[in-house]
């Protein structure tokens, strides 16, 4: 089978398709799908958090049918090892009786990896996945071993439940591309759940995508031409969550221990491209930043104990940050900055 040609008009084509596809099993949660589809196109992982019954694992399992990509979903437990996710090397005998070692693969060899209840599983076994995240590759035995493209870790967690759970680590959480909380649907979308739910069987999702179309718009979105002011509105919306910064906020000084660093500003730029490559613009906009801001930038900030004694979570800090950083003054906004 031929590649397709990486083209802007296969990004939004298969937006669409996707839209319309996921449109008969997944009732509203719009902005989640718009957003885990953002990171799918922009080879990034993420992470998606809410309370049991809101279908974060039906999501990710649906996006899996309906593309043409290997699924895998590993059930994270506290018993569970990182040979259970990565393989191991075994001990086998050939057909001339001599003793070697052979690769056996695990889960993590596949498209798209469905980590369930991540935080359920200590941290050594978290960590097990840092370097398949980052390198999309498994080093054992001294072997590095490249794992299939593409390659997407689809994690969840329940935020409400803290016996017998393990938080992760800030370098395992600056691995995801984007933590998305699912909410509670609204009453008119719990009794459409509810209908389709019990009145039969889910319909089944036919595949609408390749491995080589997602491959191709990957492509698309990573050469994708940014204003030169887009770009500095990016940094300066990361660099103000930094309270050691010179320009940094009273807000920040107030109620921020900790900032994101620089890979928050590679992936609102990059979530920013895809998002506009998404919905057919030919360049990304200050709006676009804006609209990935909280998903980029909340897992990766520490609110300080002045923000939990007052209530502000992560979320409500981006979003203030949001409306205080101002867009920077460029007079020549049509200066595009090189996509490389």
């Amino acid at each position: 089978m031929a590649s397709p040609s990486p083209t802007p008009e296969l990004a939004h084509d298969l937006y669409k398709r996707f839209r319309t596809a996921l449109e008969p099993v997944i009732v509203g949660q719009n902005d989640i799908i718009e957003s885990l589809l953002v990171s799918l196109f922009s080879n990034g992982h993420t992470l998606l958090i809410g309370v049991p019954g809101l279908a974060k694992t039906l999501l990710a399992k649906t996006i899996a049918d309906a593309l043409t990509i290997e699924f895998k979903r590993i059930q994270f437990t506290p018993d569970l090892m990182p040979a259970d996710i990565l393989g191991s090397e075994l001990l086998q005998e050939d057909k001339d009786r001599h003793l070697r070692f052979e690769h056996q693969k695990g889960p993590v060899f596949t498209n798209l990896l469905l980590a369930d209840e991540i935080n359920r599983t200590p941290p050594k076994t978290q960590s097990a996945l840092l370097e398949a995240m980052q390198e999309r590759k498994v080093t054992l035995a001294g072997i590095s071993h490249e794992l299939p493209k593409p390659f997407l870790v689809v994690a969840t967690q329940n935020p409400i439940e803290q016996e017998g759970t393990y938080p992760l680590p800030e370098a395992q959480l600056d691995r995801f591309m984007f933590s998305l909380h699912l909410e509670y649907p609204n009453r008119e979308e719990e009794k459409e759940i509810v209908r389709r739910t019990t009145q039969g069987n889910l319909p089944k999702i036919e595949p609408v995508a390749t491995a080589e179309e997602i491959l191709a718009v990957q492509e698309v979105a990573k050469a994708m031409p940014i204003g030169e002011h887009v770009l500095a509105y990016a940094v300066e919306l990361s660099s103000a969550t930094r309270r050691d910064d010179p320009a940094a906020p009273e807000l920040t000084r107030n109620y921020i221990e900790w900032g994101a660093g620089p890979r928050a500003s590679q992936y609102l730029v990059v979530g920013a491209k895809t998002r506009a490559l998404l919905r057919g613009k030919m360049a990304p906009e200050t709006d676009d930043v804006r609209a990935v801001a909280a998903s980029v930038l909340q897992h990766r900030i520490v609110p300080n104990y002045r923000a939990t004694g007052e209530g502000l979570s992560a979320k409500d800090l981006v979003g203030k940050l949001v409306k205080t950083v101002k867009e920077p003054d460029y007079k020549n906004k049509e200066t595009v900055a090189g996509a490389r």
